[in-house]
């Protein structure tokens, strides 16, 4: 699957690569990208006020494609997952919050599928319910404008909203062969 980006959050850009692999912990996750014209299904979280593509970590054992359905039956209720392929993948390298490491290298690889119109019963963690997290359907370019603005204005966004933002402008620019006006050009990594 080809690199869309890789990326370093700002707190770590001062490491050298090999300071980079040390108290890292690594992770990958699948994340769906579901449209249905210019709409596309996302996770609104209200405690960082932003729009994710709904996904999430692959389980041990788990391959990607496995985890993506288990993350969109379970995060969006989303039925009859299919026509899975890919889009790509998307590095950082972030601060992480639990004691026995340091930096989390993420790889998220990102698929294009399609659902059953009609959602099912999502099965949210705890921690996702408290956060005030809902699947919604709305417009990319509204979706796209809403993060920019967080992004600009809000002192309680999450880390991944620079992730998702360049995710949805990717989708729209090569999905849906648009880009906003506005939207600054996309560059993929080399």
């Amino acid at each position: 699957m080809r690199l869309l980006k890789s990326t370093v959050h700002p707190d770590l850009q001062h490491l050298e690569p090999s300071e980079l692999q040390q108290q890292t912990f690594h992770r990958k996750a699948a994340r769906g990208i579901i449209l249905n014209g210019e709409n596309i299904l996302m996770l609104y979280t209200e405690r960082y006020h932003d729009y994710t593509l709904p996904g999430g970590g692959i389980d041990d054992g788990e391959d990607a494609i496995e985890g993506l359905i288990r993350e969109l039956e379970e995060e969006t209720g989303a039925q009859n997952i299919r026509d899975i392929r890919d889009f790509g993948i998307y590095e950082e390298y972030r601060p992480w919050h639990k004691p026995d490491f340091d930096i989390m290298h993420m790889l998220s690889y990102c698929y294009v599928c399609t659902i059953d119109e009609q959602l099912g019963d999502t099965r949210l963690e705890d921690y996702e319910v408290k956060n005030g997290m809902k699947p919604v359907w709305l417009n990319i370019f509204d979706a796209i404008a809403h993060n920019e603005h967080t992004i600009a204005n809000s002192d309680k966004k999450g880390m991944s909203i620079e992730r998702e933002t360049f995710l949805l402008k990717t989708i729209a620019s090569e999905l849906l062969g648009r880009q906003e006006t506005g939207m600054l050009p996309l560059k993929a990594a080399s």
